[in-house]
């Protein structure tokens, strides 16, 4: 009876470790967009620097030598082992590190199916290698335990498949029927590298003065995304439906083309991102600009000259075509005159031969160029240039995209969703022109593929003259950003690093005064920030 108990003892205190792994791992997986692709290149990139993962090979030394050295009986030996794994269990959730995560794992629907085939699928591999592990190895139920759940996500994943197919395909048919019913209903694709969600915050504000405008809401714009606010939130008094479109691979954008089926079409910049899934920047280029060949020939497309991806790209489409840009002359709609400060930005757009006079509280050129696609969009549909300029002077911050905030007295550019070289590179420009000193909070880029390295150097680069201060969000992450700062000649008393941007923010309440200005530059996913 006294080995009986010691051995749950030991069975129970290693079980008890695999919860912290579980939830980690399906957040992850989350965070990957429930992409085995995704979640394998993270796993080959990062899984090196999980805590649990080296626990695990500390436990399976240490239960062995106990079995193998230690000159007792086995009930005293499994006694030790148990004792053994609860001072594990207590440092473990004690003294380990963990950090808030910034964006916490959601138990939709579809997670906790994950999860319920999960915990079936490790009971019985837990189970079944208790019964057939004699005591002495034991030790190894830490690799079950620690290890284990990283590589069993994948069998759980290929499980629920067939399930997640069906799912999917019954909350597409009641998409596609409710847009059946409302034929009038004008729809507006935006896509691109980035750029896509501002602009369409943009379109929306300046729509709703005339009509009733439904917006995919935040990053709503995956096929699944788009499904739910298409279900959930289109009514049928909305006249104008501006819908986001995501890609990170190819076939996506195409997909969602022939979903929605919009009349209008807005292509707003094209760029290395996703270059991991994509494969090149052709396929993307590829992709984005299939919005535009996809509209129907009473439709109409408005794209940005200024990115040359798309104004080398050989467009073959049937809809009228409507330009815009900054740098190109040869456009439709041109912002010219460009002046910007902490209080936001003054511009001329210049059309058919007229000028008109605008302002805004949105700081960068980037904004412009989607201040302009929105312009363009509005003009197709009527809008006055009167009410243009009054809608364009009252626009709305858009969030984590350069907006100036006040927090605890401190102004911050928040350019949290921003993670590409062009978007990046326009926020140092902005922070170069702020008062005090310039401070930039960033963890890099992502998701750049072989660019990546590269990219985040030469953003280290583009710090030379526009930062005072550096806080750099992780060791690993941001050594491409540290090499660049070193290739400029940056004074590493003015380099920090930090495992957080809560950490940096501490950094800059501690050491710095509330005359600096604080560029808050991406602000990776929890898997990504180590």
């Amino acid at each position: 009876m006294q080995l009986l108990l010691a051995r749950l003892f030991a069975i129970i205190s290693i079980a008890a470790m695999g919860a912290e792994p579980f939830v980690k791992v399906l957040h992850t997986f989350q965070q990957n967009r429930y992409e085995l692709r995704r979640y394998s290149g993270w796993l080959g990139e990062r899984h090196k620097f999980q805590p649990g993962f080296w626990l695990g090979m500390v436990g399976v030394l240490v239960g062995a030598t106990i079995w193998i050295i230690l000159p007792f009986s086995d009930l005293t030996k499994l006694l030790l082992s148990g004792i053994f794994n609860v001072v594990v269990l207590v440092f473990f959730y004690l003294f380990v590190p963990k950090k808030t995560a910034i964006k916490p794992l959601r138990w939709t629907h579809r997670v906790l199916r994950q999860a319920l085939v999960f915990v079936l699928l490790w009971l019985g591999i837990y189970l079944y290698a208790i019964a057939a592990l004699p005591l002495g190895l034991y030790s190894y139920l830490y690799v079950i335990v620690l290890v284990l759940p990283w590589f069993l996500l994948y069998v759980v994943a290929l499980l629920l498949m067939p399930v997640e197919k069906l799912v999917w395909n019954h909350y597409l048919s009641l998409a596609k029927k409710k847009l059946s019913t409302m034929p009038d209903l004008i729809k507006v694709g935006i896509t691109g590298s980035y750029g896509k969600t501002s602009c369409k915050n943009i379109a929306q504000q300046l729509l709703s003065q005339h009509f009733y405008t439904l917006m995919t809401p935040a990053s709503y714009n995956t096929p699944m995304g788009i499904t739910i606010t298409i279900r959930s939130q289109l009514e049928k008094l909305h006249q104008v439906f501006l819908c986001e479109m995501g890609a990170d691979k190819v076939g996506e954008i195409s997909y969602l083309a022939r979903f929605v089926e919009p009349k209008y079409g807005i292509v707003t910049a094209v760029g290395p991102q996703h270059l991991n899934t994509f494969g090149s920047i052709e396929n993307i280029v590829k992709e984005k600009m299939a919005l535009i060949e996809l509209l129907p020939a009473d439709g109409v497309g408005i794209i940005n000259k200024d990115n040359q991806y798309v104004r080398e790209y050989p467009l073959q489409c049937l809809c009228e075509l409507r330009s815009i840009g900054i740098l190109s002359g040869d456009v439709d709609y041109r912002a010219t005159d460009i002046t910007y400060d902490a209080a936001g930005s003054r511009f001329k757009v210049v059309t058919s031969g007229e000028s008109y006079d605008f302002s805004t509280g949105l700081l960068g050129e980037h904004n412009i160029t989607n201040i302009l696609c929105a312009i363009a969009l509005a003009r197709e549909l009527g809008i006055s240039w009167e009410d243009l300029i009054i809608g364009v002077k009252n626009l709305s911050q858009v969030e984590h995209r350069l907006q100036i905030k006040q927090i605890n007295g401190y102004t911050f550019i928040d350019n949290a969703f921003n993670s590409n070289p062009a978007g990046a590179a326009m926020s140092l420009e902005v922070l170069s022109r702020m008062p005090g000193k310039r401070i930039i909070i960033t963890p890099g880029m992502i998701d750049l593929g072989a660019q990546e390295e590269s990219a985040n150097r030469n953003f280290g680069k583009q710090m030379k003259g526009k930062a005072d201060e550096v806080i750099l969000v992780g060791q690993n992450r941001t050594k491409a950003i540290a090499e660049g700062l070193a290739e400029i000649g940056f004074d590493e008393k003015h380099i920090h690093i930090v495992k957080s941007v809560r950490d940096g923010f501490a950094l800059v309440y501690k050491n710095f005064t509330t005359s600096d200005t604080i560029l808050l530059e991406n602000d990776l996913p929890d898997a990504f920030s180590s």
